[in-house]
């Protein structure tokens, strides 16, 4: 999918004359070029300048390989995602909320048309028989749509962008994602191969730390990364990526999370990484993280660190594992839990905290704790190291850490 769109006013291109254009264009073989959109605009009778032809060659290529309407959105880099509620509902999210913009559709077919050709892009096929679809696009966007009657009012759309951007530690820090005392930390859980799960709720920038601490890990490791919908995409030299299948029409030919992670641990990884565990598969990930394959990581979703543990359960339960199972596994199987909110300053992270089992009741122990955290600006939301509050956890955390950072 092309990111390039033009700032050029388009006023000139009316729709029937867009209509003309584009059914000339889509008649003939070969890539969209500004020569072809001006023969077939010169050929309908109307002069549109050299503007208006280089605006109908923008509008043109959105149509025919872009997000149509929507490809003005994906120019500014603070957009993380597109949502599209109706022809005349579309919002963005630039990390703070969602905000409504003034892009527009001209009716409920335009919306479904390309919601269609973004699913068949992926591979996939969206109607009726199908109409709720969840694919990843060649440029690393996701995109889930959903067709009435399912969704009540009109077609949806929820576009994922994936940027080419990954933040340095340095980088996600200065942005006010925690205190620079706190790049030590993280920096240590990786070089000591400790195992972490990063909780969170949806946007709250799960994918964006898992991503920033693959990119620490030596450059001889072998990373093996196990994702529904490939999002990681971390600056290390060694990354093998595994993605699920969804069934064909047939209703045959998938393959999940859980078989991917069998298949990881064939391919020797010096980490194994699920971008996120959501069901049955996190019976694999803890068996797999309990066979000396030390130091991986995982998201999850879940409303709190101290939440963590139930989530697990719950997942587990999907695998058939017990809770008294899920318990031993997990707290063999991961040694940290980072945790992270979303607030009116954007993402941040909120608390760490370390795995326990007692009385044999899993547990996350608070280690670290970030005060200030529904503050209403980035300055004011960036704590200070007095804002540092430590738990019982944090002696523990301390000893997996072998010293490399006291706090100080």
């Amino acid at each position: 999918m092309s990111r390039h769109s033009s700032s050029r006013p388009a006023a000139e291109l009316d729709a029937a004359l867009l209509e003309t254009v584009r059914a000339a264009v889509l008649s003939q073989t070969g890539p969209v070029t500004p020569s072809r959109v001006a023969a077939a605009v010169q050929a309908s009778g109307r002069l549109l300048g050299t503007t208006g032809s280089l605006a109908a060659v923008d509008r043109i290529r959105a149509e025919l390989n872009g997000l149509g309407p929507l490809q003005p959105l994906l120019d500014d880099p603070r957009v993380t995602d597109i949502y599209v509620n109706g022809p005349d509902s579309v919002w963005v999210d630039r990390g703070s909320g969602a905000e409504r913009t003034g892009v527009g559709f001209s009716g409920e077919p335009q919306v479904r048309a390309l919601a269609a050709r973004l699913v068949a892009a992926g591979g996939r096929r969206l109607d009726d028989s199908s109409p709720c679809v969840d694919i990843r696009l060649d440029d690393g966007c996701r995109v889930h749509a959903v067709l009435p009657p399912i969704s009540t009012v009109g077609t949806l759309l929820s576009i994922r962008v994936r940027r080419s951007t990954v933040f340095t530690l340095d980088e996600l820090l200065a942005s006010g994602f925690a205190p620079a005392a706190m790049g030590q930390v993280l920096s240590a859980i990786v070089a000591r191969r400790l195992s972490f799960l990063i909780s969170g709720a949806t946007g709250s920038g799960k994918t964006t730390l898992l991503t920033t601490m693959l990119g620490l890990c030596e450059d001889n490791e072998r990373l093996v990364l196990i994702e529904d919908v490939a999002e990681l995409m971390p600056d290390h030299p060694h990354v093998l990526g595994l993605e699920a299948r969804h069934a064909n029409s047939e209703g045959g030919g998938t393959i999940d999370l859980g078989q991917l992670v069998r298949q990881a641990l064939r391919m020797n990884p010096t980490r194994l990484v699920v971008g996120e565990c959501r069901g049955a598969e996190v019976r694999e990930l803890l068996s797999a993280l309990n066979t000396g394959h030390r130091g991986g990581g995982c998201t999850v979703h879940a409303n709190s660190a101290a939440a963590v543990p139930a989530r697990l359960t719950a997942l587990g339960a999907l695998g058939g594992l017990s809770s008294e199972a899920v318990g031993l596994q997990a707290v063999s199987a991961l040694d940290v839990v980072l945790h992270l909110q979303r607030g009116p300053a954007g993402r941040r992270l909120a608390e760490i905290g370390t795995v326990a089992l007692k009385s044999g009741t899993l547990e996350v122990v608070p280690a670290i704790t970030f005060v200030n955290n529904d503050a209403g600006s980035v300055r004011e939301c960036v704590p200070a190291e007095s804002e540092l509050r430590y738990g019982p956890g944090w002696e523990g955390l301390q000893r997996a850490l072998d010293g490399k950072w006291t706090g100080e």
